[in-house]
């Protein structure tokens, strides 16, 4: 490989980081907070409000079932809006954010719904409010599901940031379709599949190391 396309592998890897970490925070940030919420207003929840429950879960739903090539070009308005270019390593953050916003609700929301339901019902009969059970039951107990759903979130979203490449995204997708593909450099291509190998094994390892550190506690 010529240092130039070795310069641009790694540019490429930088912007597919990027991508990753920045859509990757934006989801727990957002994801986190609906998980919460679809349990508490549960049937049964500690504040149960079907109505409520019912419409976050259809839209999640609803996100979730669009295939992420379709909603990435649904968003070109939106991104375009927000970012002011539908091209580019930051305009596609937008999209994958949205994309993995729900999917990590979803999983956030299994990882709370397993908390002992006990647990909570003797800090209830402690005097504890609702905020109490949230802050002191359900995030600390179910915080090695949440870290570990996370780290799938994290490994999607590579595989997702590699798709947008294909429409301009930038990144090691992008790479690999100019390159590696359109322009049949096989070497292009190895390399870039090799790095992402690598990349996702990293990511996993050190998310069930950590979350092996929170089952210890």
């Amino acid at each position: 490989m010529t240092p130039i396309m070795l310069e641009l592998l790694v540019r490429s890897l930088w912007e597919t980081v990027l991508m990753t970490v920045a859509s990757g925070v934006i989801s727990l940030v957002a994801g986190l907070p609906l998980g919460l919420a679809l349990v508490v207003t549960a049937r049964g929840g500690i504040a149960e409000n079907l109505w409520i429950n019912r419409t976050f879960g259809a839209t999640i739903n609803g996100f979730r079932s669009v295939p992420f090539i379709i909603l990435l070009v649904a968003l070109i308005p939106l991104t375009r809006l927000i970012v002011g270019t539908a091209l580019g390593t930051w305009a596609a953050i937008v999209p994958l954010a949205i994309a993995a916003t729900p999917y990590y609700a979803r999983i956030a929301e299994v990882s709370l719904r397993e908390v002992d339901r006990g647990l909570i019902d003797a800090v209830r009969a402690m005097g504890g409010n609702r905020w109490t059970i949230i802050r002191e039951v359900l995030v600390p107990e179910a915080l090695p599901g949440i870290v570990a759903g996370f780290t799938v979130t994290l490994v999607t979203l590579i595989g997702a940031s590699a798709m947008a490449g294909a429409i301009g995204a930038g990144g090691l997708g992008d790479l690999a379709i100019r390159y590696g593909y359109q322009r049949f450099e096989t070497s292009v291509m190895i390399a870039v599949v090799a790095v992402l190998i690598v990349l996702v094994c990293g990511i996993q390892w050190f998310g069930d190391r950590l979350v092996a550190r929170l089952d210890r506690r």
